[in-house]
């Protein structure tokens, strides 16, 4: 009773299709993926003979959705923390550039302005210790960029060496753009609450020493396998996940149900449903809903995305010069090719245990509106990465295994204003029965806000089908 296309195989529409099939197994559900593989961002691959993320390498796990699906389809003894998560930063001082220990932040914003020293120039800590004494920052419902609101506070050094490197890292994307009630809503919160942001974060982040619960998690052999899982699971359901399968129309039918056209011009197949989930990222979700909900295509359509490369070293133990912590983040404004790294040998203790003699490290590229640093072969992409992180690390790093994934627009803008157009999309989306949106672009970029994102667009789905029913 009931046909149900989810279209997309990204975590977000595993999700969907996987919670469809829980709380309505009277349901036809069928997953409609239109590359060779499920996952969206999530994917492996073999470096120096191990299998790595090649991808998002880890998911809060603070947030309880992403450890929670692991566990519902079978991975609840494959998950793990990190052995470390101290990131330093590369940053040039004087004449010098040097890895320097990150102070603890909440999204970029230090609790113990004491431990700038040595990050920020003398004038940079005093410009950020006026924070105290500033009269509150009143946003009164107003939306402003992350880099705007913290710099207001605590001045322009703040933002460019510790908020702007923590953003590119999630988003790829700028914190003078990115909407801070968007991205850091628990900044804006405190600011609501408190006049000195540095103090209010001091009240959020544990004390300096103080044991704390892991903020990440892993998977034994990677977070990649959680998509695989899931459609294992959505597949012994009676589920069918389909690749290679790209919708290229939605339409409404009059009767209430919805028409999708899959495949080819030249041979174009035709798939009925009584409801729809679109899992799609923005702009192929602007292109489906064009006919259908013009307003919330238009709103998508607005949404600008960033594109990145990850490269995976696979480096003898003996070539690496000695290391500290999970990796290190770059500020744009050193002007590097690559905008972080991680030493996924010392994060993770299962890429240790697997490198048989081998070490695994991986550097990524590229942030958004600067797609010409990817404009290159892979061969050059590897060479600009051991070029930093040579410099970065000192030595020759003689790779015996090198692979780059690339990820094409996949890291969504949240620009100023990113929530009214996500509500805008939802309303017009929400008046057309059996039609329902879910993804990256629209509450967040990371795993688990992917999961519940999925969870919301199934809640209201099911509602209206209930109203459909006859």
């Amino acid at each position: 009773m009931g046909q149900v296309v989810v279209v997309g195989g990204g975590i977000a529409g595993l999700t969907a299709a996987w919670r469809l099939t829980q709380r309505r197994p009277d349901l036809t559900v069928t997953v409609l993926e239109g590359s060779p593989h499920v996952g969206g961002a999530l994917r492996l691959a073999e470096v120096g003979g191990v299998r790595v993320d090649v991808g998002a390498e880890a998911m809060l796990r603070r947030r309880p959705e992403g450890v929670a699906l692991a566990e519902e389809v079978g991975l609840a003894e494959d998950l793990v923390v990190p052995a470390t998560t101290a990131a330093r930063l590369w940053l040039r001082q004087g004449s010098a550039a040097r890895l320097v220990p990150m102070p603890r932040t909440l999204m970029g914003v230090p609790g113990d302005l004491r431990a700038l020293e040595g990050v920020l120039s003398s004038r940079g800590v005093a410009r950020a210790r006026l924070d105290t004494v500033l009269p509150a920052t009143d946003l009164a419902g107003r939306d402003v960029s992350v880099g705007d609101l913290v710099e207001e506070r605590m001045g322009a050094e703040v933002v460019d060496r510790l908020v702007e490197p923590l953003l590119g890292g999630v988003y790829a994307g700028h914190a003078r753009e990115i909407s801070a009630r968007a991205a850091v809503p628990q900044v804006v919160a405190l600011l609501e609450r408190h006049r000195s942001l540095s103090r209010a974060a001091a009240g959020v982040l544990p004390a300096a020493g103080a044991p704390s619960s892991p903020v990440f998690a892993g998977i034994d052999g990677g977070v990649g396998r959680l998509p695989g899982s899931v459609a294992a699971a959505l597949r012994r359901a009676g589920v069918v996940v389909r690749t290679g399968a790209t919708v290229r129309d939605l339409a409404h039918r009059a009767d209430g149900g919805w028409r999708l056209v899959v495949g080819s011009a030249h041979d174009p197949e035709l798939v009925e449903a009584d409801a729809v989930v679109l899992a799609t990222p923005a702009r192929a979700t602007a292109r489906l809903l064009a006919d259908v909900a013009p307003d919330a295509a238009l709103a998508l359509g607005r949404i600008e995305s960033a594109s990145v490369a990850v490269v995976t070293l696979a480096v003898p133990a003996d070539a690496l010069p000695a290391t500290e912590g999970s990796g290190f983040l770059v500020p744009a404004t050193e002007r590097r090719d690559i905008k972080a790294s991680t030493f996924s040998f010392a994060k993770w203790d299962w890429v240790r245990e697997r490198g048989d003699g081998l070490l695994l490290l991986r550097a990524s590229l590229g942030r958004h509106r600067e797609e010409h640093t990817l404009q290159r072969t892979d061969d050059e992409l590897v060479r600009l990465a051991l070029d930093d992180l040579a410099r970065a690390l000192g030595g020759d790093l003689r790779p015996v295994d090198t692979h780059v994934q690339r990820w094409g627009g996949a890291l969504p803008q949240y620009a100023v204003g990113h929530l009214d157009r996500v509500a805008l999309v939802r309303r017009q989306v929400a008046g057309l029965p059996g039609l329902a949106v879910c993804g990256a672009a629209y509450d967040g970029v990371g795993i688990p806000a992917c999961i519940a994102s999925a969870d919301l667009a199934v809640t209201g789905l099911l509602g209206s089908l209930d109203t459909m029913a006859p």
